[in-house]
């Protein structure tokens, strides 16, 4: 599964060496010039950023990481001529537009009648499920016929389609895979190696699990068990009430409140606006709009907010909530992506190092372990389990994508190493996102593991600053 570095390269080189030596760039010139990349094919793209040097600092930053990136989607086209995979699901699209536009859809379906002439079709069940979708949204756009060419396609291509999903049963897929992986994470990405650090994490959370799970008195064979078990003691739910929706969003903000004293530890002074943060319900527009939770990001003009979602509260443990505040507040999301408010990426950085801000929640998570947060046993259980829905998911991308675990049987795997699944991922609905995904969740995992191992010693205030300051990067782009 190993991708030659020459392969990686081989577009960046050609242009770099098609139009001389480097030049220093005026700011200006170079953010004019990624942002003409952005809109460019790869090749073309990174022709257009050869001749660029930068200065030390964010702009450099965008400028690595847009090389990075745009090589390594060269590489992918060799592979998938649309250049990724499962262009239209019923995830993704055109189609799935507020507002569809025909031009756009006949381009997706364009890109998906070259991706089947070479072999790379979507799984039989999302192309019938998109197909359900598409026939409900022709009734009410003016893109209809579109759309039906669209259908007409995607049904000439049901019958050869691949009964499960898994881009390594289709051609050059196993490359592919690891393309992507690295396409968000960093170069030295390798999935076969990820692989065994999961199970060994798994296994070491199981291990920490069933002796707290032994303290508390929760007995049973399997630790996904013991987790159903523990899920459903009502001493530790909420009622599904305005009281208990109250009662919760209380407790979130007494644990946030704890968190924020804790970060100068972690983070020295920071600027004002990154623990400037709250957690509140989402309201009853909101939950008749059909939003579910989301985040607002601190800036230095607005106050930063994690929105919970509590419509189904009796599947939110008191013990699960802990973690939830220190990834998606504070020492995680708010941090990282408050800092990064300061001097944005640009959003080929944003592309390319997306991988880095989900890696990040998950080191926050531990982090404030490290630093006492979850020292009830059952707030610990709660955050094992976070991370058990981490690694879990990364190992059901690899069995998917890699060794052709069948839907069926990664559901039988999730339940029995985790037991019950994340709120907001449903196991059918994660698994529909893996499929249509590849490496998404691997990479995420990627940059967490990394993290893990790197920061750690004496000067964590220095390593967090010199990690955070600049935005989201790249794994071969850190400084520590």
């Amino acid at each position: 599964m190993r991708i030659a570095r020459r392969e990686l390269l081989a577009g960046a080189g050609a242009a770099w060496f098609a139009t001389g030596v480097a030049r220093a760039a005026s700011p200006a010139d170079l953010r004019a010039a990624l942002d003409e990349a952005a809109h460019l094919p790869p090749d073309a793209a990174l022709a257009k950023l050869a001749p660029f040097e930068a200065p030390t600092g964010p702009l450099r930053l965008d400028l690595e990481a847009a090389r990075a990136g745009l090589a390594i989607d060269v590489a992918l086209l060799r592979h998938i001529p649309s250049g990724r995979p499962y262009r239209v699901t019923p995830r993704s699209g055109a189609w799935r537009s507020p507002q569809p536009n025909a031009d756009a859809i006949d381009a997706d379906t364009a890109a998906l009648r070259a991706d089947a002439d070479a072999g790379i079709l979507p799984p039989r069940p999302l192309i019938e499920r998109t197909m359900a979708g598409l026939a409900k949204t022709r009734a009410e756009t003016p893109a209809a016929a579109a759309l039906d060419r669209q259908a007409a396609l995607l049904d000439a291509l049901r019958p050869k389609a691949p009964a499960e999903a898994g881009l390594g049963r289709l051609p050059g897929g196993a490359e592919a895979y690891t393309l992507l992986l690295r396409r968000t994470s960093g170069n030295a990405a390798d999935p076969l190696v990820l692989e065994h650090r999961l199970v060994e994490e798994r296994d070491a959370l199981h291990a920490r699990a069933a002796r707290l799970f032994d303290r508390i008195g929760v007995a049973d064979n399997e630790i996904g068990a013991r987790y159903s078990t523990l899920w459903r003691d009502p001493r530790w739910l909420y009622p599904d009430d305005d009281t208990g929706r109250a009662q919760a969003v209380t407790d979130m903000r007494h644990m946030l409140a704890k968190a924020r004293a804790r970060l100068p530890a972690a983070f020295g002074t920071l600027p004002p606006w990154c623990a400037d943060v709250d957690v509140r319900a989402l309201s009853a527009e909101e939950i008749a709009a059909g939003r579910n939770g989301y985040r607002e990001v601190p800036t230095p003009t607005r106050r930063g907010a994690y929105i919970v979602d509590l419509k189904a509260i009796r599947r939110r443990p008191r013990w699960t909530l802990p973690s939830v505040v220190a990834h998606e507040l504070l020492p995680g999301h708010m941090v990282q992506l408050g800092l990064e408010a300061e001097t944005p990426p640009h959003p080929l950085r944003l592309t390319y190092a997306a991988a880095f801000v989900e890696g990040w929640g998950i080191h926050a998570e531990q982090l404030a372990g490290e630093e006492g947060a979850f020292a009830d046993p059952r707030d610990e259980l709660g955050h094992i389990h976070w991370l058990l829905f981490r690694v879990c998911r990364a190992l059901a991308d690899i069995g998917i994508h890699l060794h052709g675990w069948t839907r069926a049987d990664t559901l039988k795997r999730l339940v029995a190493w985790q037991g019950e699944p994340a709120y907001f991922a449903p196991f059918a609905t994660e698994l529909d996102r893996i499929a249509v995904e590849p490496a998404s969740r691997l990479a995420e995992a990627t940059v967490w593991l990394a993290l893990a191992d790197r920061m750690h010693g004496p000067d964590d205030i220095a390593r967090h600053r010199a990690l955070l300051d600049g935005g989201r990067i790249r794994m071969e782009q850190w400084p520590i």
